[in-house]
């Protein structure tokens, strides 16, 4: 099998990690979080002492990033320290499965280009629970040649794998992906909550939604309405999942796309507010199906 390195151990990376472990794959694994990278190394992974290091020896790199210019400085580097371009091997597989904007997919692409590598922008979708249990979709951007290679890594941490196109193509995929999810979140919400105002069970009316005209991703698989449903951040305080924070980012590289292709997206802009004002109320860090509270006597 592959050596792997694997830089970013969050919420989403770290079981990703995990499950490279599991498959066979040897993992060299950095995290700036000590705590982070514990965790993984604990499942059988490699600890390195940095970013480089984990990089130096590997046959595919994978990043899990929080934002475009963290990809662009750990990749490219600066005048006072080595990027990942600079250190690692001829042939080596670059892939990116943090959520960025295309314009710092597509450069780092040219650069890893300039350099005769393949980088693949592969952001993900499908939540924490997909992390852990190996089934996200991972949307990709980059060549023929680069997604061909980077199957067999990414099929060990997913069920499901798109070409949406070449470099950037991944991230405008997985921006419009996560608008409508807010989208959904927000409206699951709102729809739940008018029917608990009008004294209607939140199990059954989530039930009737479910299977009729009304049915999405948030009633099925992440109710939002604490005690519905078991296993999800909303019966958890709102805990683990994905954060407020990193959704009014997403929201913010959505509508930074909008205007770049002059689309338009009320809905999308609507929900980046609703979300905005939601972190400033104290809960960035709680998942974004906390939104729900924006909706009863709570908000």
């Amino acid at each position: 099998m592959s050596t792997v390195a694997f830089i970013g151990l969050g919420n989403m990376g770290g079981p990703m990690a995990i499950n490279l472990v599991k498959a066979g794959f040897t993992v060299k694994a950095f995290d700036l979080s000590s705590v982070a990278l514990s965790h993984v190394t604990e499942q059988g992974a490699i600890p390195a002492p940095s970013a480089c290091a984990a990089a130096a020896s590997a046959d595919v790199v994978i990043t899990m990033l929080p934002a475009g210019k963290h990809v662009r400085g750990l990749y490219l580097g600066s005048d006072s320290e080595k990027g990942l371009l600079d250190v690692v091997g001829e042939g080596t597989l670059l892939i990116d499965c943090s959520t960025i904007d295309a314009d710092s997919a597509r450069t780092v692409a040219a650069k890893a280009k300039e350099k005769g590598l393949e980088f693949v922008d592969a952001p993900v979708s499908g939540g924490t629970a997909g992390a852990a249990a190996g089934t996200l979709t991972f949307i990709c951007g980059g060549s023929d040649v680069g997604f061909s290679q980077a199957q067999g890594v990414l099929n060990a941490m997913g069920a499901n794998l798109f070409h949406a196109g070449d470099s950037g193509a991944g991230q405008v995929a997985k921006i419009c992906n996560n608008m409508l999810l807010s989208v959904l979140m927000v409206a699951t919400s709102e729809s739940i909550q008018m029917g608990i105002d009008h004294g209607l069970d939140p199990k059954v009316l989530s039930e009737i939604m479910k299977v009729s005209s009304g049915g999405n991703w948030t009633l099925n698989k992440y109710n939002p309405c604490p005690g519905v449903m078991e296993n999800v951040p909303s019966s958890n305080d709102y805990q683990g999942g994905f954060m407020v924070d990193l959704m009014v980012k997403d929201l913010g590289l959505s509508q930074e796309a909008a205007l770049l292709s002059n689309s338009s997206t009320p809905m999308g802009a609507l929900a980046r507010s609703l979300y905005v004002n939601h972190a400033r109320k104290g809960n960035g860090a709680r998942d974004f199906s906390s939104i729900f509270e924006q909706f009863n006597k709570k908000g």
